[in-house]
């Protein structure tokens, strides 16, 4: 623990943490190249609008499984008047050193150059100056969680938004979830393309191949299914409890899969799963995709205290809610994993009152997170005092304040 923190009660009392406490960019966005130092406090960057805050919340989000917390393809994060590299070179390389309980621990991940696929190149990840064995395993030394500005609808968008962050909180508190996620879309794929094909022949119910995918998807989709319900009724019970100021929320899962699994066995929910991508085989093609399956899935949120789904409640309130969801899941993780997570958080202060935001800093401290949070107004953040490091950013250059 940082000696700077070593007489402060709000950190003796927290778990064990992976922070970041080197962060070093090439290439990435508007940075040619950054090294950051920093502790193992809450992390606040301010400065003006387009000076290169969020990009290093989402250089963090690339060291997670995934494309980051803007959902971009691998080539658009190259800087724009970055060189031309040959095969074999990184376009742009994102490292950071962990504080962890067993240590520092290197992590780094970059978009390599092959001149081979659509993109030209593969992402690449290392852990300690070898390769990682996949970059879902970044995820067994850290996790990680967001909130971005363009989330405040989240409740207002379509399902897929929802699944979406959903995902990524059970990934952080379950770092297996990502490859049974990523098994059940391949599957899913692979037969979309297999029943589009008029001449494989692929429209025959027995056709071997599909029926192999499909067994594929079914294995897979219960295991994803099974992995949310039980988080989700974990989650639901630690966000009824709320924080200070923001709400309790409801949280409940709906979906084909899920509902098997209430009164059924996960061999019984495959077998049945299995049955109704069989019998769905003619509207999957004519549709382009699978019509049933964990990938339809959904959350429900509810603000208890008015008794009112998130869809219905204001646009503060919705915030308020996303805000309780995640406070209450870093203190899940926290317990489970025995390391808080990382939270990024985009532009959250300028909307809250001060009692909202000194009960998030306060809760932020409590939980033992290192938060990387941005802002154009340093004085939002004032409550934190001595609590958080301050860094200023300008024109893609960063120094601490």
């Amino acid at each position: 623990m940082h000696s700077a923190l070593a007489n402060s009660p709000q950190y003796t009392t927290s778990p064990e943490r992976s922070a970041v406490v080197r962060l070093s960019l090439t290439d990435f966005r508007s940075y040619g190249s950054l090294r950051l130092d920093c502790d193992i406090r809450p992390a606040v960057l301010t400065g003006p609008n387009g000076a290169g805050k969020t990009n290093l919340l989402e250089a963090i989000s690339f060291l997670l499984p995934g494309r980051g917390l803007r959902r971009a393809r691998l080539t658009d994060v190259t800087r724009s008047n970055a060189g031309d590299v040959r095969p074999g070179e990184l376009r742009w390389a994102i490292a950071a050193t962990l504080d962890t309980a067993t240590g520092p621990t290197e992590i780094g991940t970059g978009f390599e150059a092959t001149g081979e696929g659509e993109d030209g190149g593969r992402r690449v990840s290392r852990m300690n100056d070898a390769p990682a064995r996949s970059q879902a395993a970044l995820g067994e030394v850290f996790a990680a969680v967001w909130l971005v500005p363009e989330m405040d609808r989240l409740f207002m968008e379509g399902a897929s938004a929802r699944r979406r962050f959903l995902d990524r909180l059970v990934a952080a508190f379950d770092a297996a979830h990502t490859t049974r996620l990523n098994e059940y879309e391949q599957a899913m794929r692979e037969r979309t393309r297999l029943l589009r094909d008029d001449k494989a022949g692929f429209r025959n119910a027995d056709s071997g191949w599909v029926s192999a995918l499909e067994k594929r998807m079914a294995e897979s989709g219960v295991a994803l299914a099974a992995a949310r319900r039980a988080f989700v009724h974990r989650l639901a019970a630690a966000c009824e409890l709320g924080v200070g100021p923001f709400p309790a929320a409801g949280v409940s899962l709906v979906g084909d899969a899920e509902q098997w699994l209430d009164n059924r066995s996960a061999l019984e929910a495959e077998d049945l799963f299995r049955d109704a991508l069989a019998a769905s085989r003619a509207a999957d093609r004519e549709a382009g995709r699978a019509l049933v399956g964990p990938h339809r899935s959904d959350i429900e949120v509810v603000h208890l205290q008015k008794s009112r789904p998130a869809a219905g409640c204001s646009t503060g309130e919705q915030k308020a809610l996303l805000i309780s969801i995640v406070l209450a899941h870093a203190r899940l993780v926290s317990l489970d994993r025995g390391a808080a997570p990382l939270l990024l958080m985009d532009e959250i202060a300028a909307h809250l009152d001060s009692d909202r935001r000194a009960a998030l800093f306060d809760e932020i401290c409590a939980v033992g997170a290192q938060a990387w949070m941005t802002g154009t107004d340093r004085e939002l953040f004032e409550a934190f005092g001595d609590r958080a490091q301050f860094f200023r950013v300008d024109n893609a250059t960063v120094r601490g304040v």
